[in-house]
C-alpha cells in the first residue's frame, strides 16, 4: 500500500490519502485521543506535535503545532496508516455520528443544503470541512474543521467564498462567522 500526501492551504495541516475508505460516517474531527476507541486515531494523536485529526470519506487530515516540522512526523503518521490498513481494516470510522437536522427551520435547511452541495466539496479538496452551527438575525455561524481550522486563508475563504455564496442564494443572510 502506498499512502500519498497532499499539501493544503494550511501549512500546519497535511492530507494523507491511503487509497481506501476512511470514514463511512461522514466527516469527523478528533482533537482528543480519548474521544474514540480506534487504534489508528490514538496512535496518530500520540505523535508529538499532532493536535487534531480530521477524517473525510477517503482522506485523513492531520494538524500539527507550528513548532514541529512535517519532516519530523510525516513518516510516522504514514507508517501508522500503512500498519492499520495492512492489518485488514477497511475503514477508520463506521459509526453513526451524523447530527440530526430534522429540527431546523426552513432557512436553516436551505443554508445546510447550500453548504453541503456547493461548499463542502471545495473545502474537502483542501482537507477540511464546514459545519452549520446556528442562524440568527441574518448571521450564520459555522465551524471550520480539519485543514480549515486555523488556516491563514480561512478568513478570506469564509468571507469571499462562503458568505458571498450564501448571501447570493439567501438574501436573509447578511454575515457568516466562524466559531
Amino acid at each position: 500500500m502506498f499512502v500519498q500526501t497532499e499539501s493544503t492551504p494550511n501549512p500546519n495541516s497535511l492530507k494523507f490519502l491511503p487509497g481506501k475508505n476512511v470514514s463511512n460516517s461522514g466527516p469527523y474531527e478528533i482533537t482528543n485521543k480519548d474521544q474514540v476507541n480506534n487504534e489508528l486515531v490514538k496512535n496518530i494523536l500520540s505523535v508529538s506535535g499532532v493536535e487534531s485529526i480530521f477524517l473525510g470519506k477517503d482522506f485523513i487530515s492531520v494538524n500539527k503545532s507550528e513548532q514541529i516540522k512535517w519532516d519530523e512526523i510525516k513518516h510516522i503518521v504514514t507508517s501508522f496508516i500503512n500498519d492499520f490498513y495492512s492489518g485488514g481494516k477497511e475503514f477508520v470510522i463506521d459509526e453513526n455520528i451524523k447530527e440530526d437536522e430534522s429540527d431546523l427551520d426552513e432557512i436553516e435547511q436551505k443554508i445546510v443544503k447550500i453548504l453541503d452541495q456547493k461548499i463542502r466539496p471545495a473545502v474537502a479538496r483542501d482537507g477540511g470541512d464546514i459545519k452549520f452551527k446556528e442562524y440568527k438575525d441574518g448571521v450564520v455561524k459555522v465551524q471550520l474543521q480539519g485543514s480549515c481550522s486555523g488556516c491563514p486563508s480561512s478568513t478570506m475563504t469564509l468571507k469571499q467564498g462562503v458568505q458571498n455564496l450564501l448571501c447570493h442564494y439567501l438574501p436573509e443572510v447578511k454575515e457568516v462567522i466562524a466559531i
